[in-house]
């Protein structure tokens, strides 16, 4: 930095050259300060939260249960819950929480759990990374949400029918009974998790980063 001389009394240039540099610095600072309305989570709080959402998930699940007889199955609400990770915290947050389903499966219908993880799993997780990338070309987070929502339902009625009439061995027309179940089981996780997810961006407009 150069140091020009200036006259005694003349207050007026010194004044202007205070007021230079203090802008600069300003500038500076500004430049370097953090963007405090993006929301940035640690690996410690994705992994806390992806364990209270799958158990939330499990709660869930088992605090509404209906059988279906046909499949030995059971209509349930869980899918409110892994809808609602995944639009709010994402894809691997939502795959967690789908799995956090398999324990319920353990209490009330073994022989469910393994496609439950896997089929509420990939659900979770496509729910959560379409909503991610949807959101990049349509301004409607409602209309991001539904479509997210919608593909990763239909991945859980169809991954349950192919896993009952494959690995359990049904009947198509035995596993196809349970085929309306799975999609008004979507159809209220979806009802409820767009609400909810507006509610909570409305608290926490962070999340939306």
């Amino acid at each position: 930095m150069k140091v020009f001389p200036i006259e005694h009394g003349d207050d007026t240039l010194i004044a202007v050259a205070s007021l230079n540099v203090s802008n600069n610095a300003v500038k500076f600072m500004a430049q370097q300060t953090p963007d405090q309305s993006k929301f940035i989570p640690s690996a410690a709080f994705k992994v806390a939260v992806a364990a209270i959402f799958a158990a939330l998930v499990a709660v869930a699940t088992l605090l509404f249960v209906v059988p279906i007889p046909a499949t030995s199955g059971y209509f349930n609400l869980g899918e409110t819950i892994i809808y609602v990770a995944a639009l709010l915290l994402g894809p691997a947050i939502g795959a967690v929480a789908g799995a956090g389903a398999s324990i319920a499966d353990i209490l009330v219908a073994v022989q469910y759990a393994p496609g439950t993880f896997t089929i509420k799993a990939i659900e979770g997780f496509l729910v959560g990374f379409l909503y991610k990338e949807l959101n990049k070309k349509i301004k409607s987070i409602t209309v991001c949400a539904s479509i997210a929502v919608v593909v990763g339902g239909f991945e859980m009625v169809a991954g349950y029918f192919i896993y009952e009439t494959v690995a359990l061995g049904y009947p198509v027309l035995v596993a196809a009974a349970e085929v309306p179940f799975n999609i008004v089981q979507m159809a209220i996780g979806l009802a409820i998790a767009v609400p909810v997810m507006h509610g909570v961006l409305r608290v926490f407009p962070q999340l939306k980063s």
